[in-house]
């Protein structure tokens, strides 16, 4: 059985390549600080966020 290789994806808000960042379905991806700093605007319950580029709501994992 073959690995998935991790593609490096960028941050759409700094631009740096972390080891995770949040995606969308949509190609979207945002580091853990960048998302930690916008939640407010992303999440109106700490459980969903909305992507910014196509508003699907996408899952934090803590449910």
């Amino acid at each position: 059985m073959r690995s998935r290789r991790r593609k490096d994806i960028p941050c759409a808000c700094c631009h740096a390549i972390t080891p995770f960042n949040w995606t969308c379905r949509c190609g979207f991806a945002i580091c853990q600080a960048c998302m930690y700093e916008n939640v407010w605007g992303m999440s109106c319950n700490h459980i969903t966020w909305q992507c910014p580029d196509c508003g699907d709501w996408n899952g934090f994992g803590n449910q």
